[in-house]
């Protein structure tokens, strides 16, 4: 079963997205290629499927198919779109269900999804009995690991200034301002992080970011420095007006906590 898992994971979690609200999801049309179905109509077939016995289920509304449309070049390089679907873990786990559990990939999903399944709504339930402190550390390692991949991925597509890189993203969740903008306006110490020294909801849509951004480099193949920074410049936009059209706490207005995640650490350890 452990090594089941472990293969899942690499996977799945490759194909793996993250929602403004810090939900996972996957794209049905690589979820498809995954899967190894051949034919969209009849994948397609399985989404619907699945979709009505999320909707039969006892699941809320987290657990639906949502369609959207993807955009695509033809091979002319015309820009297209096509229809996708945004599949939750539970849809994904239905899905894997009613396939073949005799092909290896079968077999993976379904361990792979029900066992995250499982897993998640452990975790949700633990985390809203977390406070808030508890609840910065939880996201601030989220955005550790984030950051890490979006560095490799970064590196990869030609970034070789990752300061420029990130006040790209910065810029463009915070209204044009920099990292060091935001550590004077939160008025922090000479090099105190400014991850560290936000709340829960600040640093959910600075995951948001990075994951979104991350995956933009990947999919759409970025390449080049400039590229890269006008593409985190983009997302963070586009995540700011996300939040804004929600009528939300813009970013720069979201309450600076009294004490930085690193200062709570230390309490910890002097308290033990």
């Amino acid at each position: 079963m452990k090594n089941l898992e472990l293969e899942g994971s690499k996977i799945f979690d490759s194909i793996k997205h993250i929602d403004e609200d810090g939900n996972e999801f996957w794209y049905a049309r690589e979820l498809q290629k995954i899967l190894e179905y051949k034919e969209w109509r009849n994948f397609e077939k399985v989404i619907d499927k699945a979709d009505l016995s999320a909707k039969n289920s006892d699941k809320n509304s987290n657990y639906w198919v949502v369609g959207v449309n993807t955009p695509i070049i033809t091979g002319k390089g015309k820009k297209e779109y096509i229809i996708d679907y945004k599949l939750s873990r539970y849809a994904c786990y239905l899905i894997v269900m009613n396939g073949d559990p005799r092909k290896e990939v079968i077999a993976l999903g379904q361990t792979y999804f029900a066992i995250q399944t499982r897993k998640m709504e452990l975790l949700e339930d633990d985390y809203n009995l977390l406070t808030e402190d508890e609840k910065r550390l939880y996201q601030r390692n989220l955005t550790k690991k984030g950051n890490r991949e979006l560095n490799k991925t970064a590196v990869m597509a030609g970034v070789k200034n990752l300061d420029k890189f990130h006040n790209a993203g910065y810029k463009g969740l915070y209204n044009g301002e920099t990292a060091n903008d935001i550590a004077k306006r939160k008025k922090l110490r000479y090099r105190e992080d400014i991850l560290d020294n936000m709340g829960s909801s600040e640093l959910v849509a600075n995951l948001f970011r990075i994951d979104q951004t991350n995956q933009k480099l990947i999919n759409d193949s970025i390449k080049g420095e400039k590229a890269s920074c006008d593409t985190h410049y983009m997302v963070g936009k586009k995540v700011r007006d996300t939040i804004k059209e929600l009528n939300g706490t813009m970013p720069e207005d979201m309450e600076t906590p009294s004490k930085s995640l690193q200062d709570i650490k230390k309490d910890s350890i002097n308290y033990l």
